[in-house]
């Protein structure tokens, strides 16, 4: 099923001003590798059942407050939120060269990628305030690609939201494993995920009738949610406030769709 929308119609949903936020850190193991995730939660809804679950999987330079203030988001709106640890406990690229050559890693090795996915997943539908019919995925820039190879890899989740998410995979034919239903945010002037890759998820996308929806805003280039990429759009990565916004209630429209 093909949905390509170009607009900007979204819902306004209600305020979280009445949310006690709850977040911690959480270790755990893939095989020997420590890992660091954080977890956040609405503790005011404690004892009220369970809730949604929403995996964050973070950017190239790994979990940083960016993504933990992600999570926190997620939890005012009532969803419980962790955020996967990819690369492992005190592994925290800095710069562009040291993240670009750590998120090589996994986009060379796929299988790594999800494992490293699936722990964090495991580590969200085990928790007891979630509620394990009803999860998600979402990611930015790398852990666009992130949510998309979780999908690729079979997860039995109800959907996952790329952010400027690179689109690009090395076996399509494995879209037949796809459970989730797709939302890509993707900034129309991203010179990082130029338009022969979207036609390629596209196609990837069509061959396994897929559910998706891909929303591109006008003007906005590859990192446009993230208020610390303060360059020049001319660069290809920069803050876009509109696109930032219109993400983020799009992204809550797909969440009541596929939790109603």
């Amino acid at each position: 099923m093909k949905r390509v929308v170009i607009g900007m119609a979204v819902l306004v949903m209600g305020s979280a001003a009445m949310a006690q936020i709850h977040s911690e850190t959480v270790e755990y193991r893939v095989g020997e590798v420590v890992m660091e995730g954080y977890l956040a939660y609405d503790s005011s809804r404690v004892g009220q059942g369970t809730r949604p679950g929403v995996l964050v999987v973070h950017e190239w330079k790994g979990l940083d407050e960016y993504t933990r203030g992600r999570v926190r988001q997620l939890a005012e709106l009532g969803y419980v939120a962790f955020a996967v640890d990819v690369y492992g406990k005190g592994v925290r690229p800095e710069g562009t060269e040291a993240a670009g050559t750590e998120a090589r890693k996994y986009y060379a090795d796929r299988q790594l990628f999800r494992d490293r996915l699936r722990a964090g997943l495991d580590q969200l539908v085990s928790h007891p305030l979630s509620d394990d019919q009803r999860i998600a995925a979402i990611g930015y820039c790398f852990g666009g690609a992130g949510v998309l190879e979780l999908a690729r890899s079979g997860a039995d989740i109800d959907g996952v939201v790329s952010f400027h998410g690179n689109l690009g995979t090395p076996t399509p034919e494995d879209a037949k494993n796809f459970k989730a239903r797709v939302l890509v945010c993707h900034g129309a002037a991203d010179p990082h995920v130029p338009d022969e890759q979207v036609q390629g998820f596209v196609a990837e996308m069509d061959s396994a009738d897929v559910d998706w929806t891909l929303i591109a805003y006008g003007g906005a280039v590859h990192g446009f949610t993230n208020p610390n990429n303060t360059g020049d759009p001319s660069t290809g990565v920069a803050y876009q406030a509109e696109a930032d916004i219109r993400s983020w209630k799009h992204m809550k429209v797909f969440f009541d769709d596929i939790f109603k």
